[in-house]
């Protein structure tokens, strides 16, 4: 087996074995991080020039999402070909360069894979297609007859996360499933075709040399036995936090014991990580048992709003989770699918607090691109540059995913602000000029200043990601404060100062701290004790 520089990176940190445990994983959106050829759309010469970038600011890993050959209608996660590249971003020649040059500089690249559903124009949909009902193809899919006296009806009640049904008729009478647009048609995971692909495409990635995966929809996979009604309307908004019989079944947990071995095949500490939404984090723990994957997402704590006993709820039932399965906990507050936490949380003040309080818990931390630069939500897309399938959907949701991946600003006081020479696929907004890599870098004040200093403190503080416990202390109403061992995070939810003792020496704040023993609105701030 080939031999990559990502087995000889370190393995170990914190107290316990694995890179993972307490890493800082950066989210590149590769169609908005960086154009390096002038059409507008970023791509993968553009995440290897900028990886210098990445490096600087402190992170430990980056996270791709979808380059995989696609005909993009949902923005590639609908795949044609996982071992290929889409045009658009690039060739595998590319690939291979971005995760070398990234495993110089080290930082380890995880790469997304979406092995719920595939594009219509996946080969093997295409060939179901033309064979027919009743054939070997159809079987790795989910072809039914309809309902009615001519089959003119779905073969059940599930809804797209789209808006509309979730099944979709062929010109020969049957349906197929597909939990997300047409275009992306669900596979049918009881296949044994199915499970060898999949393994087969986890050894090529990896035999490239990449460090880990995060896998799509990870709670889909696997439907409940008959494809039962659900039996209620409006589903969408029943959608993370209810039995679904579609969504985390138990049957999936078989598929990622399969894939921890082939991960374990490798050296150098090669992850899972699950994008798992369920009704509860002990539910997402079970996705981490010790033969299981390594990661999950916490929507737990990304769905939790700016409020102190919230936050602290959030927190505890997270670690206490986890701790059961011996997995790192995760935190986030961005990424591709969800509004931009500045403009959720209303201000960069607290967007800015809450980055602080997120990088001081126990546990590994993401971070979606742009947050470092306080990037509000574009919210004013004209509507004819919408490309997110759910804004075409009249009883779907908004279509907001658009405005949380309008290319990034890097340079410049006119767009496309450095991200290329050819303008960008979603128009940035003018006031982007003051909120670019340039403008912000080495002004102290900036929003991509706090956000490097606090790795650099977290890197010089172990204690900060290691470990999978806080130590509550006592704090007035709406504020949270923890110690670390030595280290101490106040954060103040409220919108008014509050009067706090100083637990220590200021190591870092996330707005002006005037007095010592006054914790300013909307602010965290971490101490030495």
């Amino acid at each position: 087996m080939t031999q990559h520089l990502a087995d000889a990176l370190p393995t170990t940190t914190g107290t316990l074995p694995g890179w993972w445990r307490d890493a800082v994983i950066y989210q590149v959106y590769p169609r908005s991080f960086a154009d390096s050829n002038g059409d507008g759309m970023g791509d993968l010469e553009g995440i290897r020039s900028r990886l210098p970038y990445l490096k600087d600011l402190g992170v430990d890993a980056v996270w791709l999402s979808p380059f995989y050959a696609s005909p993009q209608a949902d923005a590639g996660y609908d795949v044609a070909d996982y071992r290929a590249i889409d045009p658009m971003f690039g060739t595998l020649h590319d690939a291979d360069a971005v995760i070398r040059e990234a495993h110089e500089l080290g930082l380890r690249i995880i790469v997304d894979l979406v092995p719920n559903h595939c594009s219509d124009q996946h080969e093997w949909f295409k060939q179901a297609l033309r064979e027919g009902p009743g054939t070997p193809l159809r079987e790795r899919f989910h072809f039914r007859p309809g309902q009615g006296e001519n089959g003119e009806l779905p073969p059940n009640d599930w809804e797209s996360i789209f808006g509309g049904p979730a099944w979709t008729r062929v010109a020969d009478g049957e349906w197929y499933l597909h939990l997300f647009a047409p275009e992306q048609p669900d596979f049918n995971w009881e296949h044994p075709a199915v499970q060898d692909e999949f393994r087969s495409v986890l050894r090529f990635w990896l035999d490239l040399g990449v460090d880990g995966f995060r896998i799509d929809v990870a709670h889909g996979l696997v439907k409940a036995p008959g494809l039962p009604d659900l039996g209620r309307d409006e589903q969408l908004k029943l959608l993370g936090n209810q039995v679904l019989p579609f969504f985390d079944q138990d049957g999936v947990h078989e598929i990622y014991r399969s894939w921890r071995k082939v991960l374990d095949e490798y050296a150098g500490d090669r992850i899972g990580v699950a994008e798992a939404w369920t009704p509860s984090a002990d539910r997402t723990a079970l996705y981490l048992r010790p033969d299981e994957l390594h990661q999950a997402f916490n929507f737990h704590y990304l769905t939790t709003g700016w409020d102190a006993p919230a936050l602290r709820a959030t927190i505890d039932e997270s670690l206490d989770s986890m701790r059961t399965v011996g997995a790192p906990t995760t935190w986030v507050l961005s990424n591709h699918d969800v509004v931009r936490h500045r403009t959720r949380f209303g201000s960069l003040d607290r967007a800015r607090a809450a980055a602080l309080l997120m990088l001081a818990l126990p546990g590994s931390a993401y971070v979606y691109q742009g947050e470092e630069l306080g990037l509000p939500e574009v919210t004013e897309l004209p509507d004819d540059v919408r490309q997110d399938p759910s804004f075409f959907k009249e009883n779907g949701q908004d279509g907001l995913r658009d405005g949380c991946r309008v290319p990034l600003p890097w340079s410049g006081d006119q767009a496309p602000y450095g991200f290329g020479t050819g303008g960008s696929w979603l128009p940035q907004p003018a006031e982007w000029a003051g909120l670019s890599v340039e403008a912000q870098t080495g002004d102290p004040a900036s929003t991509l200043e706090l956000y490097r200093s606090a790795l650099r403190v977290r890197r010089a503080h172990p204690q900060l990601g290691a470990g999978d416990a806080v130590e509550w202390l006592p704090a007035p109403e709406g504020v949270l404060a923890f110690r670390r061992g030595d280290f101490v995070c106040t954060a103040n939810t409220t919108g008014e100062p509050v009067r706090l003792p100083a637990p220590g020496t200021v190591l870092l704040t996330s707005g002006e701290l005037a007095e010592p023993d006054v914790l300013p609105a909307d602010t965290t701030v971490w101490w030495q004790g």
